[in-house]
């Protein structure tokens, strides 16, 4: 495969190149700037040297569509996007990015149809409402949507219009709906913070997550191979599916972490305030037509972030923040 990943120098874009470079898949990343400090963090120099930089705004639909043909393009995979805080302060530059730069990469995809055989594209958990707003147990990919911010709403939109480019011109897509994910290189949204932990913790440092409650912890390997997945199963149409982990409160999480590493019981603390966004997933339908895909325990995840992060620290090699 040939894949072009917008905003691949993210936390999620440097995972997911990791995944496609050991499958011998050629990596495009179209990013504003060359910034690729998380993609340090988890490629050897010889894997970052096979990374093409293609520089572009994802919102420029003559510049996508442009790349797709000169670079021939058979896949993509759409990160680029704003988070939470930033929509909230600035909701018209984030309706730009998020809803715009995301019909500007199916515009683009529609200039190529016939070379390009799939998108995925990051949606979000927080296209749901508080988990009050359902009932019945785990919540199936199509219940109702009633997002609490403006976030939500993009990706809301961002959903439809991928089903209306499958409608109207036959681009088959996979929309994935991550929830709080961790692992190293995660260091921005609201959800980082679970991984600040853990990064305190490599350091000899205290840390307090500022909330409680429940949520969906989701190991980033695990996260970047259903994006792969995504790429090369099987599949025509256009859905959004829930992706799922472990679904804990942040007192379990805290317990996983003491079993990591017990020095966490008295450097890291948390607060009692729920995230407003319903947490108990069904990803029934994405094993089932994606699948099966394994998953990381807590456990696990959390002792090998940890490993990464100490092995990171004693080579230098992690920022202090």
């Amino acid at each position: 495969m040939r894949v072009l990943i917008t905003g691949g120098y993210g936390f999620f874009g440097a995972w997911i190149i990791r995944r496609l470079l050991a499958r011998g898949d050629e990596v495009f990343v179209y990013d504003l700037a060359a910034n690729p400090r998380r993609l340090d963090l988890v490629l050897s120099p010889d894997q970052l040297a096979k990374v093409v930089y293609v520089p572009g705004d994802v919102t420029d639909v003559a510049r996508l569509t442009s790349v797709i043909g000169e670079k021939e393009i058979t896949h993509i995979i759409h990160l680029a996007g704003l988070q939470v805080p930033t929509c909230r302060a600035d909701p018209i530059l984030g309706a730009k990015v998020n809803v715009i730069g995301t019909l500007a990469v199916f515009e683009a995809a529609k200039a190529y149809h016939a070379m390009i055989e799939r998108v995925v594209y990051a949606s979000s958990a927080a296209v749901f409402g508080p988990q009050t707003d359902y009932t019945g147990g785990h919540l199936a990919d199509d219940v109702k949507l009633s997002p609490t911010t403006h976030y939500g709403y993009f990706k809301c939109c961002n959903e439809g219009n991928a089903r209306i480019y499958y409608q109207d011109h036959k681009i088959s897509s996979v929309g994935l709906r991550p929830w709080t994910v961790y692992g190293v290189g995660r260091d921005l949204g609201m959800t980082s913070e679970p991984t600040k932990a853990i990064k305190a913790l490599a350091l000899g440092k205290s840390y307090h997550i500022t909330y409680g409650g429940w949520q969906d912890l989701q190991y980033i390997d695990d996260v970047a191979n259903v994006f792969v997945c995504g790429l090369i199963a099987p599949y025509s149409g256009a859905k959004s599916y829930n992706l799922r982990g472990d679904v804990v409160d942040l007192a379990t999480f805290h317990r996983a972490l003491c079993e990591v590493a017990p020095e966490a019981k008295e450097r890291i603390t948390y607060g009692t305030n729920q995230i407003g966004i319903a947490y108990d997933l069904s990803d029934a339908a994405l094993h089932r037509d994606l699948g099966p895909i394994p998953k990381t325990s807590l456990v696990d995840g959390i002792r090998e972030t940890l490993y990464l992060f100490r092995r990171l620290h004693a080579e230098g090699r992690l920022d202090l923040d």
